[in-house]
């Protein structure tokens, strides 16, 4: 392969960007790391890469060449670029397709009411990540609430606030999201699987000073920054042929969850080490209290986040985080100083 080929291909990002970042950051040049992001090519930095691992059939909120934006099913890759075919309500019983197909030029938050009328954070739902942070296993779903203005799609920048700057504190948590399609309360796990519209990718983005004593000990101020709340790209359906439902299931293999920071994998695991199935959290949150259309709730993050690494490993402007999701593709957002 000609070197210049090689450059603009996904394999130079993954190697050269990450090294030019360090080296600036060896030098405390971090401000200009943004700047060498900007010039390489970065992972999913196209729309077709980051759906690349998506299967075919899942929901897709999108614009089109002409600017507007959509709902859709993924149809198969063609070449450089992808398509859906256009549905008219994706939140309808049966979504009327009509007869559209569209050219993906930008992935969107899969959203179905933007904003969400809910984002609800689980924690502690890995047994794994539950033994690395020396806790207990909770006996019940352990939740909070993320503001819904917190909510990005793809591509989009995590910005850090200077109140979440002073001290490095801000951590990446790679999650399964659960996005409501129905109206749903006082649900049995297996009722509660109808009301599930699909699962995707997350990035429960948490400042950890604020996660203690900044925030009063609540997880929801740490985590409700504009941007801390990275979805995507696409949405996964229990009942597609993909198979996301049985994988899922309580005795099921799982789906692979991967976060990678500059192209280090961070996070490795599947679901099936969850404590608490998306079915049981769906139930549990229902008790009493009725789940709107659009809500969407992060299931929890397996082992291997920032803080409990020796030493820690915090984000900063210029990284580029990863969250993929197996069969919903890989989420991709750069990092940056906000106000």
């Amino acid at each position: 392969m000609h070197f210049d080929s090689y450059r603009e291909s996904s394999k130079w990002n993954e190697f050269a960007a990450p090294i030019h970042v360090h080296i600036l950051k060896m030098f405390g040049l971090n401000g200009l790391t943004r700047a060498v992001r900007h010039r390489l090519p970065r992972v999913g930095q196209r729309t077709c890469s980051a759906l690349a691992s998506a299967a075919p059939s899942n929901w897709v909120r999108f614009v089109s060449p002409d600017g507007s934006a959509h709902w859709g099913t993924l149809a198969e890759s063609d070449g450089e670029s992808r398509y859906a075919n256009v549905v008219e309500d994706v939140l309808a019983t049966t979504p009327v397709p009509t007869g559209q197909r569209l050219e993906i030029k930008k992935v969107l938050a899969p959203l179905p009411v933007d904003p969400a009328p809910a984002i609800v954070v689980i924690g502690l739902n890995y047994r794994s990540h539950a033994k690395e942070t020396g806790q207990d296993i909770p006996r019940n779903p352990v939740f909070a609430y993320k503001s819904p203005a917190s909510a990005i799609g793809h591509q989009v920048p995590i910005s850090i606030p200077s109140i979440a700057r002073q001290k490095p504190e801000v951590d990446f948590e790679g999650e399964l999201a659960i996005v409501i399609g129905q109206r749903v309360c006082n649900a049995s796990p297996e009722e509660a699987l109808k009301a599930v519209l699909g699962v995707t990718g997350a990035n429960d983005v948490s400042a950890r000073r604020w996660q203690g004593k900044k925030g009063g000990g609540q997880w929801s101020r740490a985590k409700s920054f504009d941007t801390f709340c990275p979805l995507g790209p696409s949405l996964l359906p229990l009942d597609s042929a993909f198979g996301a439902g049985k994988a899922l299931a309580a005795d099921g293999p799982g789906l692979r969850l991967r976060s990678i920071v500059n192209g280090n994998v961070m996070q490795d695991a599947h679901t099936s080490d969850m404590i608490f199935t998306i079915g049981a959290v769906v139930s549990y949150l229902s008790q009493g209290t009725t789940l709107l259309p659009g809500t969407v709730i992060l299931t929890g993050t397996p082992p291997g986040v920032g803080y409990v690494r020796k030493p820690p490993v915090y984000l900063a402007e210029g990284d580029v985080v990863e969250v993929e999701l197996e069969g919903a593709g890989k989420l991709s957002n750069t990092v940056e100083n906000g106000p």
